[in-house]
């Protein structure tokens, strides 16, 4: 053992060493730090503010025995439990306890409710007024909304507008917290947002991401609010809110080849949302102005031909008979410059300006011919109303095809549709019957995969499904509108 004057005297030429060999002046370690950066937004404050304000929607049907035939439809068809589907629709769409002899009042074993869907919407107003898609309540027989303290109310819809995807729904409650609305003009390319609602049935699930673009056209009656927020089916309805706590959109579609979320969301601008809203709860249907006219874009081409300092305008390739634009003198290659005083930018400025206008208003319209601009005076009539679409009831199948083991009667999508819709291929739905009308497809759905597996044509879709185990069931991705979802369905619950 060392004694303790010979260890004290080696731990002093030690600590000797370890001195002589850093350098003089050396600086002295400090702790790590990171290099101060500009901070990440924190949106935890504004989740807690606005989240009271996002509702769950979720909408069912009535349906009955299948027609011509006794016994009961099952709301959602028997799964096994290593159906990967199987956790999914236990929690978020339990099934029906044992059939009970219905007691006075109850509908009867031949009527039951089938769930359709889930979405979000946000309190509009103190009173219960509810916003949200108009594709989330389509077709509907039940509304419920659920707030985030619980509290269950079944809903009244007030009017749904199909052209802007937007509706107003109806709880009786009082005292409730609701939205602030902002202006979505002010937003500004690369800005914070976020989405709060109920992808999957989530409820309140909380997204966030940047403005990608301000107005973007997709070819619908309005422009939307490009973002990279997350969005997923049961998020349509919900708001997007900026950092100042303000409402600025209705989260409303995606772009995608997969059914998932690929980075693109848009929503509808709230300020043209809430104009539409507005009529809803006054009246319970919209009121759109036209003119009667058929326009298309104005080229640098066709810019230069004319005269005009640059492209702009609408360029009127027809003049419908008796409308407003042939009585007040406009005609076919006239480019429409002005509406109202209001410039006419690109060509889908042109219908929404008009569809605003009140039907019976006189404005001035502003036309470039040959080489000059002409005011014209015009008279503004109304639009004409929506027609429902057919139900699926007593569908007529084309040329004679049949419908097939999941109750779908499908065609061949003509190739200017799969180009406009953007997708490479898919068969479309011509009509419904037992498991497919019972999950929801309808008449004009594009089907673009069975099973992850890409659908061709008419043929190939009909062979995979006459293939298909019918205890098992199938996944179909389903195009609806700029919409792409999954539906979960079984060849043998077709009756």
């Amino acid at each position: 053992m060392m004694n303790p004057g010979k260890r004290s005297l080696l731990c002093a030429l030690l600590a000797a060493a370890l001195l002589a060999a850093v350098p003089v002046g050396a600086p002295q370690a400090q702790p790590a730090t990171a290099t101060p950066s500009a901070a990440l937004p924190d949106f935890a404050d504004l989740v807690d503010r606005l989240g009271p304000v996002v509702v769950n929607i979720r909408t069912s049907a009535r349906v009955g025995g299948p027609a011509g035939g006794g016994g009961n439809v099952p709301p959602i068809p028997e799964m096994d439990e290593n159906d990967p589907f199987f956790e999914f629709f236990r929690r978020f769409f339990p099934q029906p306890g044992p059939q009970q002899r219905p007691g006075p009042g109850q509908r009867g074993p031949r009527e039951r409710e089938v769930p359709r869907g889930v979405g979000s919407g946000f309190i509009l107003s103190g009173d219960g007024y509810v916003m949200t898609n108009a594709h989330v309540v389509q077709g509907a027989d039940d509304i419920t909304v659920t707030l985030t303290d619980r509290r269950e109310f079944k809903a009244k819809l007030i009017g749904a507008d199909r052209r802007t995807d937007v509706a107003i729904v109806k709880i009786e409650a009082s005292g409730l917290p609701f939205v602030r609305v902002g202006d979505p003009n002010r937003l500004r390319v690369g800005e914070w947002v976020i989405a709060i609602g109920s992808p999957f049935g989530l409820d309140n699930t909380v997204t966030a991401g940047i403005v990608s673009a301000k107005a973007r056209e997709t070819g619908e009656f309005l422009p939307f609010i490009q973002t990279d927020v997350a969005v997923n089916p049961g998020n349509s309805g919900g708001p997007l809110i900026n950092m100042r706590g303000e409402v600025v959109g209705i989260n409303s579609q995606i772009f995608t080849t997969s059914g998932a979320f690929a980075g693109i969301s848009f929503a509808i601008p709230i300020d043209e949302a809430m104009r539409v809203g507005d009529q809803l709860r006054a009246t319970g249907r919209v009121t759109r102005g036209r003119i009667g006219v058929q326009i298309g874009p104005v080229t640098r081409e066709v810019a230069e031909a004319i005269g005009l300092a640059k492209p702009q305008g609408a360029l009127v390739s027809r003049v419908e008979a008796g409308t407003p634009a042939e009585k007040a003198g406009v005609e076919a290659g006239d480019v429409i410059l002005r509406f109202d005083g209001k410039p006419i930018e690109r060509e889908s400025d042109l219908p929404r300006l008009v569809g605003g206008t009140k039907p019976g208003s006189r404005v001035q319209l502003q036309v470039w011919r040959k080489g000059k601009a002409v005011d014209l005076p015009i008279t503004v009539a109304e639009m004409e109303p929506e027609t429902t679409a057919r139900r699926p009831d007593q569908p007529t199948p084309r040329n004679g095809a049949q419908a097939n083991a999941l109750g779908l009667t499908v065609s061949d999508v003509p190739a200017d549709r799969l180009k406009e819709m953007r997708v490479r291929s898919a068969v479309q739905v011509d009509a419904v019957d037992g498991a497919a009308a019972r999950v929801g497809l309808r008449q004009g759905d594009l089907i673009l995969a069975v099973n992850n597996v890409e659908v061709q044509n008419a043929r190939q879709f009909n062979d995979f499904v006459g293939k298909l185990d019918p205890k098992r069931n199938v996944v179909l991705l389903v195009r609806r509108g700029e919409q792409s979802n999954f539906i979960i369905i079984r060849p043998q619950d077709r009756q």
